[in-house]
């Protein structure tokens, strides 16, 4: 029987159907036309950014530097606005950092097009080649920052937000909908959820059961959604069919959610076999390819020579403040596991007192919880070995800076596992496969996922799902977070 005091929590109860799509399709059209606006006026004010720095603060061999108008508020833009649009690159249901790789894509498709025409205009020789770089550059960053700006305002008055029932209030939802929760880019809107069997939970406490398996079709109408989320991986191949089959003629979109937790599914491909009405799930193991790991390679080899080089300063400071606050080398080597088994010295500022061995026994014998908590993840909170800079470089993670020798050397990436000792082998369990197939890195999942916050099982799962999702855009973000991870300092010591 359905719960009729859940009605009064949905939105659209008092709302005949067409009135509700009619809203949504009009509120669909109005968002999609500011989503343009925002996209040409971010392409526009990159161009105008190139154009003024092109002219003003480089202006290198010429003075004399123009781009004739209708490169710049048409043909530029628009070829921006067709690679942007052609494919549906909406904001509501991405995430921000699947948004800003699309977005990626989209600018350098663009600006391939945008300089096929100069070719066949014979503009080439007329425009500079920096000025284009320069608009290239700018409208990725400047398309970003719109998207990311106008998500957050629509999001804020509820524009964007898909009316949804979700189906199944297990497990399965409880984690869909904290993830929908923890991202704003999901564009759900959950508006009740559909259960023969509830069983107490924070689902439940939050939102509303408005009916069962049995009389889906019939909650799906009379709350007037379009869109259904299945999220019950343990019904029957012929239960699932039965329901799709019943609720397809009455909603726009049916997504279900697959029971594949753990399955590597960052590089998967979906194939469709028509005769058979079946579909192939292809997953492709990216670091297998030669050329992927030459070209992470590369990439990485020649961010550690710059950061080397950008960072020489600071190093210098550091070391010299190592040196005065206690005695003993500037930088250690601690011997750690990297790839294929092979040890490798893994450099570190120094932030521990040179007997630290010795410290770490008598305090480990006088402290029962520290030493469980020592045996737990291989850490400490309260440190007693760490010195007074040593903290300070723990906490801002600059103590990890001469690693990026370890990069030159070949023994470490950028991003990849958290390099682990010898001792740590065993715990990774089934898992150590993984992290044989690559090099340890100085960033990785663990350390833009929480850090020290996290457990040790957990911190596994994160190298091994990092192993086998594997992409360069993947490395990309988890440097980028890491920087926001540093400045906010969160789960370190």
């Amino acid at each position: 029987m359905l719960d009729e005091r859940a009605y009064t929590a949905v939105k659209y109860k008092d709302t005949s159907m067409s009135n509700v799509l009619l809203w949504e399709r009009t509120r669909s059209w109005f968002v999609s036309i500011i989503l343009v606006a925002v996209d040409y006026i971010a392409v526009l004010s990159a161009v105008w950014t190139a154009y003024l720095i092109r002219g003003k603060v480089i202006p290198l061999f010429y003075q004399d530097f123009s781009v004739p108008r209708v490169y710049i508020f048409i043909v530029i833009p628009v070829s921006f606005l067709f690679f942007l649009h052609f494919d549906r690159l909406s904001i509501r249901k991405l995430y921000f950092w699947q948004q800003a790789e699309r977005l990626f894509k989209a600018s350098v498709y663009a600006m391939l097009l945008v300089l096929v025409i100069l070719y066949f205009n014979g503009a080439t020789q007329q425009i500079s080649r920096i000025f284009m770089l320069l608009v290239w550059m700018f409208s990725f960053a400047y398309l970003a920052i719109g998207r990311y700006g106008l998500k957050r305002i629509v999001t804020a008055v509820d524009a964007l937000q898909v009316p949804t029932v979700i189906i199944g209030a297990g497990k399965t939802a409880e984690l869909l909908i904290e993830s929908f929760q923890q991202n704003m880019g999901s564009g759900y809107k959950i508006v009740g959820l559909i259960e023969d069997n509830p069983q107490p939970s924070t689902v439940l406490q939050n939102y509303p059961i408005i009916g069962t398996f049995a009389r889906a079709e019939d909650v799906v109408r009379r709350v007037g959604v379009r869109n259904v989320l299945i999220a019950a991986p343990g019904l029957a191949r012929e239960e699932l069919l039965n329901l799709v089959y019943r609720l397809q003629p009455h909603v726009d979109h049916i997504t279900f959610l697959p029971d594949l937790f753990g399955v590597p599914v960052g590089s998967m491909e979906l194939e469709t076999l028509f005769n058979e009405k079946a579909v192939l799930l292809k997953i492709r193991n990216n670091l297998s390819h030669l050329h992927n790991r030459i070209f992470k390679l590369m990439f990485e080899y020649l961010c550690s020579v710059v950061g080397i080089i950008v960072v020489m300063p600071l190093f210098l400071v550091l070391s010299i403040l190592i040196y005065l606050d206690s005695p003993g080398p500037v930088v250690f080597a601690h011997r750690r596991v990297g790839r294929k088994e092979k040890m490798f010295p893994c450099y570190k500022f120094r932030t521990m007192a040179s007997n630290s061995q010795e410290v770490l026994e008598q305090h480990l014998a006088n402290h029962p919880a520290a030493r469980e908590e020592w045996a737990r993840d291989f850490k400490l909170k309260d440190d007693p070995r760490v010195t007074r800079i040593g903290r300070f470089l723990r906490k801002t993670s600059l103590d990890e800076l001469p690693q990026f020798f370890n990069v030159i050397k070949g023994e470490m990436s950028l991003v990849g596992p958290r390099p682990i000792v010898q001792a740590e082998v065993e715990r990774y369990g089934e898992y150590i496969n993984d992290y044989y197939l690559v090099r340890p890195g100085i960033t990785g999942m663990w350390q833009v996922g929480g850090r020290n916050d996290i457990d040790y099982p957990d911190r596994v799962k994160l190298d091994s799902w990092y192993v086998r999702n594997w992409s360069m855009w993947l490395d990309i973000i988890i440097l980028m977070r890491t920087i926001k991870v540093v400045v906010a300092r969160k789960g370190a010591y």
